[in-house]
């Protein structure tokens, strides 16, 4: 029979400890920009200017969002405010879907086919 012994020389090594992140650097509305419009023009990739601004590629996917955003909303037909819609239906319904979590239509009718599957039905009357 062999026996397995373990490499003498592996050594054993602390294990790894997070450096506290850092605070990433506030970008002005005008760096921000440039940077959603170099990835949507196509002159960067969203990756090179993750590298070259030390972005997450969440936070660069938010700023673009915001950007779309502000986009809608800045070439929606002007609203009089006193009449109290202060946003178009188009932004709203944006703005409801962001904030709607995903599958909640599904879970709802998923919720309902239980209930309904659970609910004791009527005894049939015997003639």
């Amino acid at each position: 029979m062999e026996t397995k012994t373990k490499n003498s020389s592996t050594t054993l090594s602390s294990p790894k400890v997070k450096s506290p992140r850092s605070n990433p650097p506030n970008y002005s509305a005008q760096e921000k920009a440039q940077a959603v419009l170099s990835v949507w023009t196509e002159r960067a990739s969203a990756s090179e200017v993750c590298r070259q601004l030390d972005l997450n590629w969440i936070t660069l996917q938010q700023w673009q969002e915001r950007a779309m955003e502000g986009m809608l909303q800045a070439l929606e037909p002007r609203v009089n405010l006193a009449k109290g819609a202060a946003l178009s239906p188009r932004l709203q319904a944006l703005l409801a879907k962001r904030h709607k979590p995903p599958g909640v239509k599904k879970l709802a009718e998923r919720l309902e086919q239980i209930q309904l599957a659970k609910a004791p039905e009527p005894a049939a009357q015997n003639p």
